[in-house]
């Protein structure tokens, strides 16, 4: 299940976060844990918005302002978008290391005639077989 699909009404979020909905409203005001609204303006909250909302219950019993707890969430948040966005780069550039000219690497399959398509920078090698690596500087062999 995606944790940002917002799911869940007011009451089921503040019975799964621990509060009073009431609460949940209030942190809503003051921008702590924001859900989405519906046409209709009534309150979406998801997954992860619940253990956003847990996380305020647990600071808030520790004795953290909701200022101090605001800043934690806003760090929080920016720490989850920085690592989607890292995965997201991080598969692009796989992609793209792996469809550049001259950076896709073959073997000899098992099988008379056959070949097999090996990942950039790993090899394949079965015991008493040869591989033979091309790259456009040359070939390599191993």
């Amino acid at each position: 299940m995606d944790e940002t699909v917002k799911l869940f009404v007011i009451s089921v979020a503040a019975e799964l976060s621990g509060m009073h909905p009431q609460t949940l409203r209030q942190y809503d005001r003051l921008g702590l844990v924001v859900p989405e609204r519906t046409a209709g303006h009534s309150r979406r909250y998801s997954m992860r918005d619940i253990v956003q909302l847990r996380e305020v219950r647990r600071l808030s019993e520790q004795g953290v302002s909701l200022e101090g707890i605001r800043r934690i969430l806003d760090l929080e948040n920016e720490v989850h978008a920085l690592r989607d966005r890292c995965t997201k780069l991080e598969r692009a550039l796989d992609e793209a290391l792996e469809f550049r000219p001259g950076g896709r690497v073959f073997a000899a399959g098992a099988e008379e005639g056959s070949v097999v398509r090996l990942s950039l920078h790993r090899r394949r090698i079965a015991p008493g077989n040869m591989l033979v690596r091309w790259s456009p500087r040359g070939a390599d062999r191993d």
